[in-house]
């Protein structure tokens, strides 16, 4: 097969290194991919909203199959744009995609459901919110209502926190909704399925690391580190979540007539007497947690989103199965992410690192200069993952991968993992 893979960050990269291993792969390319996709796949530069170039490429090199990464295209509608011109793609519809690109529609989709979320207000501008916060019990949620690439979402502790978190959203992101939710207490937790709106085959659990500093301190962040399996999931919770939060939310997406298809995501929190709540969907991927996911994957992955990605529903689906060992991601970030970005500093030691044993570096915000320097061009660099039989022991193993690269303002936590 044919195989394009839509984006340029860490998550991309660890796609196109599982895809490399299928048996069925005879093509891999990357748009607009990265330095590191670059040796797995050939890059092709069409920025990832160009969506009738990518449809172009797609038919003009008769691709099989196409995966996307990012939620930008999603939101865009390019799974509608190829399969109106007759290309299989793996991911959902513009209106599926709402999901994650508003959350106030996710929120309506969960009560239809009837899944389990924090009771929330939805609010179009800044005065009636902030009297709304005035009145409120905290710690609070506040969450832009559309995409807002991992720098959406504010948990508030204090009044000060609060007005901050309004200048943010409503003053330097612009946001037109605001939607402002009880804080929900418990450990976080992501889960993901492939689907094809009727069937759902989970992927290995995980949980990521949001904010920026140890001990769960500092500025929300995108990610700055994965560790799978979870143990904040045991078997019969995750048994749980399909039965009480996947199946219904698709099944509610088929009754509005917008079946999902594609990567779903579940970010949940899990009380402390297994309780499960629903933060939020997503309709892809996570990054950082694709990263240890692909590290555990045993079975053949694009097999599996190639029978999923069937238009008939009817294809058989491959088995799944899943490494016993664990595995652990550690981002490495630029200086001042998540805020004004230290760019163009010289990364160094990464082909030491894909030395390592049990270890595998996958890029980020990295950008390959004219005389093949490789520098910082992004918040988050690059994932440094580990395999290893416990998850201390991946932790372990992941950081001496990581601590072999080195730049400028490099900022790593240290407790991923522990």
């Amino acid at each position: 097969m044919n195989v394009l893979v839509i984006g340029n960050g860490a998550r991309e990269h660890a796609l196109c290194w599982k895809l490399r291993g299928s048996r069925s792969l005879t093509a891999l390319y990357c748009a607009p991919g990265n330095p590191g996709t670059e040796r797995l796949a050939q890059n092709v530069s069409i920025a990832v909203d160009d969506i009738v170039g990518l449809a172009e490429f797609a038919r003009s090199r008769k691709i099989d199959l196409t995966i996307v990464g990012p939620e930008l295209p999603l939101s865009l509608g390019i799974a509608d744009a190829f399969q109106a011109r007759g290309l299989r793609i793996f991911g959902p519809s513009q209106e599926a995609a709402r999901i994650e690109a508003s959350k106030s529609f996710a929120k309506e989709v969960m009560l239809g459901a009837g899944v389990a979320t924090a009771a929330c207000k939805i609010f179009s501008d800044r005065a009636s919110a902030a009297e709304h916060l005035a009145k409120s019990q905290l710690p609070i949620v506040l969450k832009a209502d559309g995409l807002a690439s991992g720098k959406g979402v504010f948990v508030c502790f204090s009044r000060a926190e609060t007005e901050e978190a309004l200048e943010q959203l409503f003053g330097v992101l612009k946001i037109q909704r605001l939607v402002i939710e009880d804080h929900i207490q418990g450990r976080e937790v992501s889960y993901m399925v492939a689907t094809d709106g009727e069937r759902a085959v989970p992927l290995a659990s995980s949980h990521d690391y949001k904010r920026l500093l140890d001990n769960h301190e500092g500025p929300n962040t995108g990610g700055m580190g994965s560790v799978s399996p979870t143990p904040a999931l045991p078997p019969e919770i995750e048994d749980r979540v399909l039965s009480e939060v996947i199946y219904p939310v698709l099944a509610e997406m088929r009754k509005r007539g917008t079946p999902f298809r594609g990567f779903l995501y579940a970010g949940l929190m899990v009380g402390d007497e297994g309780g499960i709540k629903v933060l939020e969907f997503n309709a892809r991927l996570g990054d950082p947690e694709t990263q240890v996911i692909m590290r555990r994957m045993e079975s053949d992955f694009l097999e599996l989103c190639y029978a999923l990605s069937d238009p008939t529903g009817k294809a058989e689906l491959p088995p799944i199965s899943w490494s016993k060992d664990a595995a652990v991601c550690i981002v490495a970030a630029a200086g001042g992410y998540p805020g004004t970005l230290q760019l163009g500093e010289e990364i160094t030691g990464i082909e030491f690192a894909e030395m390592m044993p049990h270890g595998a570096v996958f890029l980020d915000g990295v950008q390959r200069t004219d005389n093949n320097r490789l520098v910082t061009a992004g918040g988050r660099v690059l994932s440094a993952t580990a395999i290893g039989p416990t998850v201390a022991e991946a932790a372990s193993r992941a950081y001496k991968v990581c601590d072999m690269i080195q730049f400028k303002g490099r900022q790593v936590r240290r407790d991923i993992g522990r």
